[in-house]
């Protein structure tokens, strides 16, 4: 992937919601872009990975693999989708392994790139926060629904499932 096309998979990205043409340009001077081959893993569950992943093209499995070697899909990340945040955020291990259905194209942030812009550039590492964050409550809040909806079934169902 050329950089060019980085910055313009950037550009199209949660990430850069509130940031100028300029701020953009500066965050991407520190991206990395990355193709996954299909059935490639992008980290493991147990790996720690201080990156943040943006989906410039492709899809995502987030899977757990099961002691027989099968993998069960959780989620499945799709094209200006970020990964990794968790890890990202906090530095902690993953809690699943990202895999690539088909070719897909990332762009990435490593966590002390964006550090290194907080002193010269606050308004721009806050900005970037933010939608990190933002990402972070959808994903919360979309399983906190599945949770009540998965409670509301078993308790008013008879637990039939």
């Amino acid at each position: 992937m050329a950089i060019e096309n980085c910055f313009e998979a950037f550009r199209k990205s949660p990430l850069a919601a509130e940031l100028t043409d300029e701020e953009c340009n500066l965050v991407s001077e520190h991206l990395v872009c990355r193709k996954l081959k299909d059935g490639e893993i992008l980290f493991r569950e147990g790996d720690v990975d201080n990156n943040l992943y943006v989906i410039a093209d492709g899809n995502l499995a987030v899977a757990h693999e099961t002691p027989e070697g099968e993998w069960v899909v959780l989620h499945v990340l799709r094209t200006h989708d970020l990964a990794g945040e968790m890890g990202f955020l906090d530095g902690q291990k993953h809690t699943a392994t990202l895999r690539s259905i088909g070719p897909t194209e990332l762009i990435s942030l490593e966590r002390g790139n964006l550090e290194r812009l907080l002193d010269a550039h606050p308004k721009v590492v806050y900005q970037v926060m933010r939608a990190v964050l933002r990402t972070v409550h959808g994903t919360l809040r979309r399983m906190n629904i599945q949770y009540v909806e998965m409670s509301n079934y078993i308790n008013k169902q008879h637990g039939r499932y």
